[in-house]
């Protein structure tokens, strides 16, 4: 089988360092094309032999772009068209059709209640989203909670189905040695309390709740923010004006796979904390939640389907916090005097394995190609609980 996938870009990001970490593990001769910003994970995939063409997408409404992707997925011969992210669904399921491909998948990384990939959905994002959603396939849910929001928009749920993010476990097991020589790196001090915050610096992920929450935490905490974003100017003036800049570090977007650039990478920054904190109310998934798990490490967080569709015992160091910074700084100091427990990934974390995750594409793909019936998508029990 010969697979394409088409996304909008390739910067740092959690669709984009997943769609690298799945292809190392899918048993498919995949291509990839990315409609503008060929970045870090563009240089990644191609270290990894995977061929990479960059479609130079001026704006969402280049349609010049359309039959130069049309194009690319005739002289592929692929066997089925793979599509992330909203722009790259758009014009990637209509291309595919164009070139005569039927067998479309589009995976949903990032639809929240009230927002898509951080941006405030409206009723004609909506209408154009589920007018390219009948041109394919099937439509992949990274949880069964975006599944639920998947079948209220009105996708059909026979179109569903659930593939979870998935995580390289050895890749986030915790390394005291990698501990030590990131904190000598970053400049943190052996005794301070490292508080870890990861993802675009937007907004939505409300980092300014962690920066406020230090303030009202003893002076060897410390805040390490990994991502990049547009936030990152107003962050540095929100702990300036909190009187905590010299305790929060900017670490800047982090590949998850090691790539030889300089400084440390997401998993090395990972060992570093001592806990994760995710304020941002609105996840797909909350990746970041699940490879501080599989470090071994404690979280808190506003929301995370990733451990909310999982029995609790799954996850026994997660703990969930509504509210703003004085509720997240009272939940990260009862973490701190719980004292420091074995750095150990939950079941939770496993559950998540990337192989895993590649096979159940896997499987969908077989079904998508040979027009075999998809099967529904489990619905979540009460309990938040979904099998395994």
């Amino acid at each position: 089988m010969r697979a394409l996938h088409i996304i909008t870009g390739l910067g740092v990001g959690g669709a984009e360092q997943q769609l690298r970490l799945l292809l190392r593990h899918l048993p498919v001769d995949c291509d990839v094309v990315t409609l503008t910003n060929p970045g870090a994970v563009a240089d990644g995939l191609a270290a990894d032999g995977v061929r990479v063409v960059h479609l130079g997408m001026a704006g969402n409404r280049d349609l010049a772009a359309l039959p130069r992707l049309v194009r690319v997925i005739r002289s592929g011969g692929y066997d089925l068209v793979h599509t992330h992210l909203y722009r790259a669904c758009v014009y990637g399921r209509l291309a595919a059709r164009l070139a005569g491909v039927r067998a479309i998948v589009a995976t949903e990384h990032s639809l929240g209640d009230s927002q898509l990939e951080g941006r405030r959905l409206t009723a004609g994002v909506r209408a154009l989203y589920l007018a390219s959603e009948r041109l394919g396939r099937a439509t992949v849910a990274v949880s069964p909670t975006v599944a639920d929001r998947l079948r209220r928009w009105g996708v059909p749920a026979p179109r569903i189905e659930v593939v979870p993010n998935g995580i390289d476990l050895a890749r986030f097991r915790f390394d005291p040695g990698r501990r030590h020589r990131t904190r000598r790196h970053l400049g943190v001090p052996d005794h301070a309390h490292v508080i870890g915050g990861v993802g675009r610096l937007h907004p939505g992920k409300r980092f300014d709740v962690l920066i406020r929450a230090l303030a009202e935490l003893p002076g060897d905490s410390w805040l390490l923010l990994v991502g990049g974003g547009p936030e990152e100017s107003a962050l540095r003036r929100t702990a300036h004006e909190a009187g905590v800049a010299g305790r929060v570090l900017f670490a800047g977007e982090r590949p998850y796979v090691p790539d030889g650039g300089p400084g440390p990478d997401l998993p090395s920054l990972t060992s570093a904390m001592d806990v994760l904190a995710s304020p941002s109310p609105q996840e797909a998934f909350g990746l970041a939640v699940v490879e501080a798990l599989a470090a071994g490490l404690p979280v808190v967080y506003a929301s995370c389907p990733a451990i909310e569709d999982l029995p609790a015992r799954a996850a026994p160091g997660a703990r969930r916090v509504t509210g703003g910074p004085e509720e997240f700084a009272r939940a990260l100091a009862e973490t701190r005097a719980r004292g420091t427990r074995p750095r150990a990934a939950p079941e939770a974390a496993h559950h998540y394995d990337i192989a895993r995750s590649a096979a159940q594409l896997l499987d969908v793909y077989a079904a998508t190609v040979s027009h075999q019936p998809l099967s529904a998508p489990p619905s979540p029990s009460p309990q938040g609980v979904t099998s395994s």
